[in-house]
């Protein structure tokens, strides 16, 4: 489907200048729409974002750039954001289309979509990009480089909405942008991007050497354990609001795991050589 705007003739607003939020705020500014702002209750931050170029103002108080944003970009913790709908619903421009960053969705969509006005347009997106630490210190358009992004569309939508937030994922950096529905997205999501996590918390904290481990370790357990270092807020958010779908992939892992410890009690080679060769077919096919 052929775009009908102009990005020149666009007015975008991201909610929240941090890692995401100043990523997306240095990715779009090549694109030159026509203003790129920024809403943050840290005027230190807003401050750096204007001296750094990578948006043309701040904002503290919302009111004021949503009435004018054609597009706003929220990136807040998952619990923030249906407060941020409810104090701003009356302030969101007619006809303008809202999208987030959220890696959760099922709950999420169903409290906004009970509030947001029937003119405004939340198409719900996740860029599978980010990194381990926070902060607009660490942001840089170069995550998205290569990286997916997953729309979830649902009844509400407008099929050009939807290709515009495509068209921005595309321009931004993305290489696919697919859609889920919101229960595939959360299910896919529990596997592929907080199960990691989990191995890569418990691992570490499963240090038991008692000595300087960081001194011994190899690539294996260093590209491992990358994502250890976690911003513990978001991700216990994360993790609390998928429970049912990342329980059911952390007993699946279980009795993985439980399959290879018996092989290797029970010294069984041909299975052993079976599960790594599946894992290695698995993984190259990726």
């Amino acid at each position: 489907m052929d775009i009908d705007f102009n990005i020149k003739d666009l007015n975008i607003t991201i909610v929240g200048l941090g890692l995401m939020g100043g990523s997306f705020a240095k990715a779009l500014k090549p694109l030159k729409p026509k203003n790129v702002w920024a809403i943050d209750i840290d005027g230190d931050a807003l401050g750096e974002g204007v001296k750094l170029s990578i948006i043309d103002r701040g904002y503290l108080n919302p009111k004021q750039p949503l009435q004018d944003s054609d597009i706003v970009i929220i990136c807040l913790y998952p619990t923030l954001v249906k407060p941020f709908i409810e104090a701003n619903k009356d302030n969101f421009k007619k006809g303008s289309i809202i999208t987030d960053v959220t890696g959760v969705k099922i709950g999420m969509m169903n409290d906004i979509n009970s509030v947001i006005p029937k003119d405004i347009d939340f198409v719900f997106g996740h860029p599978m990009a980010g990194r381990e630490k926070k902060g607009l210190e660490y942001s840089s358009a170069q995550v998205f480089q290569g990286a997916n992004y997953i729309i979830t569309p649902n009844q509400r939508n407008k099929i050009e909405n939807i290709e515009t937030i495509k068209w921005i994922a595309k321009n931004v950096g993305f290489k696919k942008v697919i859609e889920l529905s919101p229960q595939k997205h959360d299910e896919v999501i529990a596997f592929t991007s907080q199960l990691p996590h989990v191995l890569a918390v418990a691992l570490v904290n499963s240090d038991d050497l008692g000595i300087d481990t960081g001194s011994v370790v190899g690539d294996s357990y260093r590209e491992l354990t990358r994502i250890a270092q976690i911003n513990s807020e978001l991700w216990t958010e994360l993790f609390i609001e998928n429970k049912v779908n990342l329980i059911q992939k952390i007993e699946i892992l279980q009795e993985n795991i439980e399959k290879i410890k018996n092989s290797i009690l029970e010294e069984d080679v041909e299975s052993l050589k079976e599960e790594f060769e599946e894992s290695s077919s698995r993984r190259k096919n990726l």
